[in-house]
């Protein structure tokens, strides 16, 4: 609806005739049709708005957002003001009702998901026993093998009723949650910034080896340095990493290593469909922004970009410790905080609140790191580790800022949350 009505502007200008447009749950005002182009000089959203009939005036009616804006309009006669009336009503009901239903399924499927989290967080802790009664029966060699077949039974029903409801979770976040709500960002946004192909090529040296490398190329100037060692099928560093991060904690590191090890694979996958070409960690990743398709999920430009994020993590983790830190669930909490928050949403977030309870003490971490049992306790054993970390860490933290200028050179770093 549109039409003139008389705004009371100020006390030295009184009532003065501006012309109004109702549209979309907003009523807005300008001087007159023809100055619409300018802009609107005021608008109110009816969907929050009060409308009030004056008492004495019935040409006059209130619009007022308490303690923000006050629209004290009069129309040309008592019919007109009428046919505002109606037309003000209508939008304003139709907003609110609309707005009220979505508000109610948001927060019936907001308590759905909170029951099916709180189930999710009783089967995973239910699985963590049934394993540990597993590895139980294992180690003592127990003869009855009823019972090893009753606690395999067991734990598969857990794990199958764990994944059912990890499935529902989904499910309901799916259908009830926007990608903007749960994201932050718009709907339809790439799951990578745009790319811009650069046709500048960087200087990469090789070095011969027995073994297959891949490696990454210096952007700026910069000592050369290798990032990623593996034979042709990747398959043995892949299982000393999952060997590894075991003994930093099965349970609590479980997200972590499926996350590297995942986002390993898909990067290794890349590189044997054209081990000539990609024998830069740089070549893939330029290779996939000129074909445009470093932006496609399960790229193996996305996988670096993760498995960087991941390596942060672990090295926040690392450094946490060599700088003093004998409680472990505190390090992975600073060291989490730190690099992978930001990129997680708050589903993935309590995955990792939860894992973090199986954090080891600090006297089981370091002795996981031992060969010989009982090292760990010898005076030798912390100088030792703290001169390893004084190594590792510095070369980790070149070969991640490597990375980063790669991704910031080429524009591939994402906002995207998980």
């Amino acid at each position: 609806m549109e039409g003139v009505l008389y705004k009371w502007t100020n006390y030295l200008s009184g009532w003065q005739p501006r012309w109004f447009l109702l549209c979309g749950g907003i009523l807005s005002y300008y001087d007159s049709p023809e100055d619409a182009w300018k802009g609107c000089k005021g608008s109110i959203q009816m969907a929050v708005c009060e409308i009030q009939v004056h008492s004495v005036d019935n040409t006059r009616m209130d619009l007022i957002i308490p303690g923000e804006q006050y629209f004290y309009l009069k129309a040309r006669s008592v019919a007109e003001r009428q046919r505002w009336l109606v037309a003000l009503g209508s939008a304003k009901a139709c907003l609110t009702d609309s707005r009220t239903q979505k508000e109610k399924e948001f927060a019936e499927n907001t308590e759905n998901l909170k029951t099916k989290m709180s189930e999710l967080r009783l089967y995973c802790d239910l699985l963590v026993q049934q394993v540990d009664k597993t590895k139980e029966v294992t180690t003592t060699g127990v003869s009855n093998s009823e019972e090893g077949i009753d606690v395999g039974t067991l734990l598969k029903s857990t794990c199958n009723t764990f994944l059912k409801t990890l499935e529902e979770c989904m499910q309901i976040a799916n259908a009830a949650f926007t990608s903007e709500l749960l994201y932050r960002t718009p709907p339809g946004s790439p799951q990578l910034a745009m790319l811009k192909s650069s046709k500048m090529k960087h200087p990469v040296v090789p070095i011969h080896n027995s073994l297959e490398r891949i490696w990454i190329s210096p952007i700026i100037s910069c000592n050369f340095l290798i990032f990623l060692e593996l034979p042709k099928d990747g398959s043995s560093f892949i299982e000393e990493l999952n060997i590894d991060l075991n003994k930093l904690g099965p349970t609590v590191f479980a997200p972590v290593k499926m996350d590297l090890v995942g986002n390993i694979k898909k990067v290794n996958q890349k590189y044997i469909t054209n081990k000539e070409e990609f024998t830069t960690l740089q070549k893939i990743v330029l290779h996939e922004v000129e074909a445009d398709v470093a932006q496609v999920r399960n790229s193996a430009t996305e996988a670096l970009l993760w498995l960087k994020r991941g390596l942060k993590f672990l090295k926040g983790f690392l450094t946490e410790v060599k700088n003093g830190e004998k409680d472990i669930q505190t390090a992975l909490n600073n060291a989490y905080g730190k690099t992978l928050r930001q990129h997680h949403g708050w589903v993935v977030r309590g995955v990792f609140a939860l894992a973090l309870r199986a954090a080891p003490s600090y006297e089981d971490f370091v002795a996981a790191l031992t060969i010989k049992e009982g090292d760990h306790q010898k005076e030798a054993f912390s100088i030792g580790m703290q001169r390893d970390l004084s190594l590792y860490l510095p070369a980790m933290e070149k070969q991640l800022a490597i990375l980063d200028t790669l991704y910031e050179v080429h524009g591939l770093e994402s906002d995207e949350v998980v």
